[in-house]
This record gives structure tokens, C-alpha cells and sequence, in this order.
């Protein structure tokens, strides 16, 4: 009798064990600065019962392919009008959670052949981005400085091939983002995202030649999939994000180069 009764305490405790056990939150994003904001929420979210783990990622295929695959839960790491054009070529399902915005990173224009735009020669390569939401972003950025003019100019999805004035005859080559400051010394010009910036050492405050104003429609935020989007451990995730302590904490750590979104 001693034994059964020694037994269901055991079975007890481990079923109130099990269900003390923390709940994984799998979060897919790019190095800088996304797991960085998501590293420091880290500890306020395992008081609450979630075991965040961060994967990171060096380009912007794949953190949307592994969470509409099921492999991660949610992702930080991009932009609506990025998202937008994600899922209309992948016809996937995956959506900005609810109030999960959480910094902008504007864009910046670098080089190491020229110190301003002005300096631009006749002919001179400019590299900007190859999907198709960064593309128009960069042109939209070069229109804003006066090298080119868009026949839509409010187009964030633009391609070179809207550009109906271009008095520099300014040349385009589009690469992936992430390959964008090693094009540096090859080009005059490269337009790149700034957190590929920030993980080359570029200061974007100080670094870039201009420097694209905070932008609501290229807030980064927590995605997941439709089906996930209200899951309670991704809206913990999404209220720990958007705290005084993380505003100050961008704040503090990127001095401008990032801006709170909230």
C-alpha cells in the first residue's frame, strides 16, 4: 500500500512538473538588431513561463519559409510592404501579429568613392536591392535626393524601369541585401538596409551619405502565421517588446540608427 501511495506522489509531482515546464517560443531573425532586442526581452519573458529561442538568420527567404513551414513559431525581421510582396509570390499565410510593431530602421545610402550625392559622375553604379519592396524603397530614397524621378512617385514597389528621368544616366545593379556593403569598393553608390549596415560597421547616422526619414510603412514587427497570429506565448513576446525598458534600450544601444516604433 506504502508503495502505490509512494508511486502516485511521484506520478503527481511529475504532472505538476510538466506542466510548470516552460512553454519554447522558437523566434526566427536577422542578427542586428532584431535577436539582439529579442536576447533582451529574454529574461522577462522566461518569468512568465515562455523559453524564448532565438534563431538567427542571414537572409530574408528563409525566416518566412520556416515559420509558414511550422519549423519556428514567429519571425522579426521585416517590413509590411516586404511581407506584402512575400506572400503574394509565395501565396503563403503569414501576417504582422497585432500591435507588434517595434522599431523602424531607416535607410541609408553609403559609399567609399564619394562623401555627397552631388559628387556623383555621369554613368556612376548604383547598387540597391533585389526584392522587390527594397527596390522601390531605394528608389524612392534616390528620387527624394533629386538623381532620378519616378512616373509614379509615391510607387514603393517601383523598379528601375519607372525611372522616366534620370540626368546622371545612372546605372542600376540589384543585389541581394545582404550582399550589399561588400559591393562597396566595386560600386559608386550602394543603398543598403541598416541592419546589414550596422553587422558591416556602418554607423548609419555618421556613415551614410543620406539617411531615409522614420517611415510607418517600414516598421519591423513580430510575424507569424495567420493560424498562430494570437497564440498567448507570441502576444507575451509582443508585450515584452513594446516596454519603456526596450524603447530605452534601443535608444541607449543604436543612438539613432534604430527608432522605437512604439
Amino acid at each position: 500500500m506504502l508503495k502505490k501511495t509512494i508511486s502516485a506522489i511521484a506520478l503527481a509531482t511529475l504532472a505538476l512538473g510538466a506542466q510548470a515546464a516552460d512553454v519554447v517560443l522558437k523566434v526566427a531573425a536577422s542578427a542586428v538588431p532584431h535577436a539582439e532586442i529579442l536576447n533582451f526581452v529574454k529574461p522577462q519573458l522566461k518569468a512568465q513561463g515562455v523559453d524564448l529561442q532565438v534563431r538567427e538568420f542571414s537572409d530574408y527567404i528563409q525566416p518566412n519559409a520556416a515559420v509558414e513551414e511550422k519549423q519556428l513559431n514567429a519571425n522579426f525581421f521585416q517590413h509590411q510592404p516586404y511581407l506584402d510582396s512575400y506572400n503574394r509570390d509565395r501565396k503563403s499565410s503569414i501576417v504582422g501579429v497585432a500591435n507588434g510593431t517595434v522599431h523602424v530602421e531607416p535607410f541609408g545610402a553609403y559609399s567609399r568613392k564619394i562623401k555627397a550625392a552631388s559628387e556623383l559622375k555621369d554613368g556612376a553604379t548604383i547598387a540597391i536591392p533585389n526584392d522587390p519592396a527594397n527596390t522601390g524603397r531605394a528608389l524612392l530614397l534616390l528620387q527624394k535626393q533629386g538623381l532620378i524621378e519616378l512616373k509614379d512617385p509615391k510607387n514603393i514597389t517601383a523598379t528601375p524601369v519607372d525611372i522616366v528621368k534620370n540626368p546622371k544616366n545612372l546605372k542600376f545593379r540589384e543585389l541581394e541585401a545582404a550582399l550589399l556593403p561588400r559591393a562597396l569598393d566595386d560600386v559608386d553608390l550602394a543603398l543598403i538596409n541598416t541592419n546589414y549596415a550596422i553587422e558591416a560597421k556602418l554607423n548609419p547616422t555618421k556613415d551614410s551619405l543620406f539617411l531615409e526619414s522614420g517611415s510607418s510603412h517600414y516598421a519591423n514587427f513580430i510575424a507569424a502565421r495567420k493560424d498562430r497570429a494570437n497564440d498567448p506565448s507570441i502576444l507575451k513576446l509582443v508585450k515584452a517588446l513594446r516596454t519603456p525598458e526596450v524603447k530605452k534600450f534601443i535608444q541607449d544601444k543604436y543612438k539613432g540608427a534604430i527608432i522605437p516604433a512604439f
